[in-house]
């Protein structure tokens, strides 16, 4: 069997960028942005969960080889080439990365496909933070931000900066005014997503900022590894009740509410 023989294979391009999207399923889209050290077994399980819950699962290739299961090595080989790409702003603060535009455009594509009120975006780890940046299209109605990790947090100012321009901040701060809520998901001890990072949501959107902090401390009550980082895919203990579970649940509530009303 070919890796993701279940999704619909196509290319995408926009401004003369072309990458491969994998799609599954029907009803409203929802942008999965894969984490390092690319579309893994756990992230193409979380898609499918998505599916499952009445959506339309589309998974951009942004790097890393589909379907192949994670490792040392091959996350330290994924980190390197987006280092070297010019496609995402792994240091720099209060920039958007580039590839944010091309899928701003596949985000418009898909929502005139698949119909509904808008579309939802789930960006994770180096990723996380594209969800915020794709607000400015007025099609994206639920932004999920699980890990957000850039810009990598190596100073005082890039642990609190969200990986945005200031004029992309200022049409997230508007979206977020008409009712748009952000959903924000990290382990507590989680290095790569500061809590300064939260901090700074939470003082630029107000009450439509929804953090869901999971204790991931040294003998925390719940069996969370002190080095958790994926919230939705490699680190979820998928057990009704526990709180990586709880915070998997509340993604697809929020979207079902936002989307299928």
């Amino acid at each position: 069997m070919q890796p993701l023989a279940d999704f619909e294979k196509t290319e995408f391009t926009s401004e003369q960028k072309t990458k491969t999207v994998y799609r599954k399923g029907t009803g409203p889209a929802v942008l999965v942005l894969h984490e390092i050290p690319g579309i893994h077994p756990g992230v193409a399980a979380f898609a499918r969960r998505i599916v499952d819950s009445g959506f339309t699962a589309v998974m951009p290739q942004l790097f890393g080889e589909p379907d192949r299961p994670m490792s040392a090595g091959y996350i330290a080989k994924s980190f390197v080439d987006a280092c070297v790409s010019r496609e995402f702003e792994l240091f720099a603060a209060r920039r958007t990365s580039p590839v944010t535009s091309w899928l701003r455009a596949l985000g418009r594509q898909e929502h005139q496909r698949a119909g509904g009120p808008g579309i939802g975006v789930v960006g994770m780890c180096i990723t996380g933070g594209f969800a915020l940046a794709m607000m400015v299209d007025e099609t994206v109605l639920v932004p999920v931000l699980s890990q957000p990790s850039l810009p990598l947090g190596i100073t005082a100012d890039a642990r609190q900066d969200l990986g945005i321009s200031d004029t992309d901040l200022c049409a997230v701060r508007a979206r977020a005014a008409q009712g748009v809520d952000v959903l924000g998901l990290r382990f507590t001890g989680d290095p790569l997503v500061p809590t300064a990072r939260f901090e700074r949501l939470r003082k630029e959107l107000g009450d439509h900022f929804i953090a869901v902090e999971i204790d991931s401390s040294f003998g925390n009550p719940h069996g969370n590894s002190i080095a958790a980082h994926s919230v939705l895919t490699e680190h979820l203990i998928d057990r009704p009740g526990h709180p990586t579970r709880q915070a998997l649940d509340q993604v697809l509530t929020l979207l079902r509410t936002r989307l299928l009303g």
